[in-house]
């Protein structure tokens, strides 16, 4: 069976709304308990002699007034809308001629606890249930001064209701509560993590781009005055690793900026008008790096051959071996591969202090490994944002990262991808 949703005009309904049409049904209900319906012998309820009266009437009507008003105020001065609600309750429960104050006249002083205490602070909601309740308790009072009778097992079941509307009212408070917080604390994590991720790529651009310009520009001095050609062949790698980094860097300055492009005119190019053969133009995507949340094409293990020939010239030759059978993978796992070993062969260049290294890809049938290996300095498996990275892409793709120093010398860095089921 499938339950229609609530009407939008019942959605939009203020509380004070609700509060007057709760006084109208009980107001309704108590007329009707006083009159002898069809199929009945006689009234449900006896009518004391002032209800038909015109002194009764006019406490019902100065009753509906109050109850009116209440129901105005309730969303600027909850709990003096309370009040007055409750004075309508004791006002019009006396042509009733009854020993407490029945359900029907409490029932909008009900449903304005409830309001209350779904939409005011936990100290007001208390206060209303303690005020309602009070003045229930101090209607039985007055009656016992008097001398007149009580009916304490009627009054205690309007009591519980009331209990029961604010414990309803204070639950929902509470659900909304939570679910900002959720909210908030969800909006909070995902810029965390968007911080963390422009880290990495800003951290995995700078550090590789500058570890081969560092080792051009070393080569390049040294050979200047016996090798001139090699030296200006260092200088074009220079040349070219500067380009593609800034170009890298104003792409992704470019996505977080996103929403002021349409309004700003296009960045001025770095790169001069004149370009020598074989350089990348302006605007011209070669560069490995992607930008923020877009994977540029080719960007993955098929360019390990390209990134190690650059750090090979570089100075430090690297060895790519690759055993089972190699398979397209999900952009995420690619991505995070490649920049996994780029990062890795970065360290090395930087503070092994080693001629080579090793770098190994299994494709597995639920995995793919990577391992880098040289026989540098060692290092600490701590240190350095660049083994943070590592981990925490290996961490974003439940995957399993190592590193550390090797028995014999060395460093080694290890990471496990799980590869879905699906792609095989």
């Amino acid at each position: 069976m499938q339950v229609a949703p609530p009407s939008p005009f019942l959605r939009r309904l203020p509380p004070g709304v609700w509060v007057v049409l709760a006084w109208c049904g009980g107001m309704a209900f108590t007329f009707l308990l006083r009159l002898q319906l069809p199929g009945e012998w006689y009234p449900a309820a006896r009518p004391a002699a002032q209800f038909f009266r015109w002194d009764g009437q006019v406490d019902m009507a100065v009753a509906t007034a109050l109850a009116l008003a209440g129901g105005a105020l309730l969303r600027r001065r909850p709990l003096w809308a309370l009040v007055l609600l409750l004075a309508a309750s004791a006002l019009g429960t006396m042509p009733l001629g009854v020993a407490e104050i029945p359900l029907p006249q409490f029932l909008a002083a009900e449903v304005a606890v409830f309001f209350i205490a779904a939409g005011r602070p936990r100290a007001t909601g208390v206060i209303a249930v303690l005020l309602a309740l009070a003045v229930l308790g101090g209607y039985l009072a007055v009656r016992l001064i008097c001398g007149w009778p009580i009916t304490t097992s009627s009054e205690t079941a309007v009591a519980l209701t009331t209990v029961i509307a604010w414990l309803l009212g204070n639950s929902v408070r509470e659900s909304r509560e939570h679910a900002e917080e959720l909210r908030v604390r969800a909006a909070t994590q995902a810029v965390t993590d968007e911080r963390l991720r422009i880290a990495r790529e800003l951290h995995d651009m700078v550090a590789h781009s500058i570890g081969v310009i560092a080792l051009q520009a070393g080569a390049a001095r040294r050979v200047i005055d016996t090798q001139p050609e090699r030296a200006r062949d260092a200088l074009g790698e220079i040349e070219t690793a500067g380009r593609q980094t800034l170009s890298g860097l104003r792409r992704m300055l470019g996505g977080l900026r996103g929403p002021e492009q349409g309004r700003t005119a296009p960045p001025v190019p770095l790169e001069p008008a004149h370009m020598e053969p074989g350089h990348p133009k302006p605007g011209h995507r070669e560069s490995g790096h992607p930008e923020l949340g877009h994977r540029e094409p080719g960007l993955g293990l098929a360019d390990l051959d390209r990134l190690a020939a650059t750090i090979t010239q570089a100075g430090v030759r690297v060895d790519v071996r690759r055993s089972g059978e190699p398979r397209p993978l999900p952009p995420e796992i690619d991505v995070s591969a490649y920049r996994i070993v780029q990062e890795a062969v970065t360290n090395v260049v930087r503070h092994a202090g080693t001629t080579s290294c090793r770098v190994s890809i299994g494709y597995r049938d639920d995995e793919v490994r990577i391992e880098v290996l040289d026989d540098g300095r060692g290092g600490d498996a701590e240190g350095g944002y660049g083994l943070i990275g590592m981990r925490e892409r290996v961490g974003v793709l439940h995957g399993t990262f190592a590193a550390g120093p090797r028995p014999g010398g060395g460093f080694r860095v290890e990471a496990r991808l799980p590869v879905p089921t699906g792609v095989r």
